[in-house]
């Protein structure tokens, strides 16, 4: 669908964490059905290092914080150049000390229609984050 405006988890960061969580679920699974407690633990350690792996790619700037973003940032290869600073209400950058200053967040109310360049209108849309130094068009992520 080409009138999306997100792309939440298209990202180096999450493909790669489903490759290696469903490498260790399949592992899980044999060790479920061999009843394995072996395969059962090398399968959730598999799992865990998935969850740490992504994490480690998002903080490289291999992931990408929710909303809305530019169609430009929304390819596989495109780093986030904010990942450095941190995410606002990103779990995974309050945890590695990345929390970026809390900024309040302005909304104000956009057209009822938006074309994004594509053919394709958006109804509804509205500007997020407009306050002075905001980033337009990134969301209050």
């Amino acid at each position: 669908m080409a009138g999306h405006l997100y792309d939440e988890g298209h990202t180096v960061a999450g493909w790669t964490g489903v490759g290696i969580v469903t490498v260790g679920t399949a592992v899980v699974g044999v060790g479920v059905c061999a009843v394995s407690g072996v395969l059962l633990a090398v399968g959730l350690v598999i799992v865990a290092l998935g969850a740490l792996v992504t994490w480690g790619l998002h903080l490289a700037g291999w992931g990408k914080p929710p909303g809305v973003r530019p169609r430009a940032e929304w390819g596989m290869g495109v780093r986030d150049p904010w990942a450095r600073d941190g995410h606002q209400a990103c779990l995974g950058c309050r945890l590695a000390g990345r929390a970026p200053e809390a900024r309040p967040a302005v909304s104000v109310p956009g057209p009822t229609v938006v074309g994004d360049g594509t053919g394709m209108e958006v109804r509804g849309a509205a500007v997020v984050g407009g306050g002075a130094g905001a980033d337009v068009g990134r969301g209050a992520s």
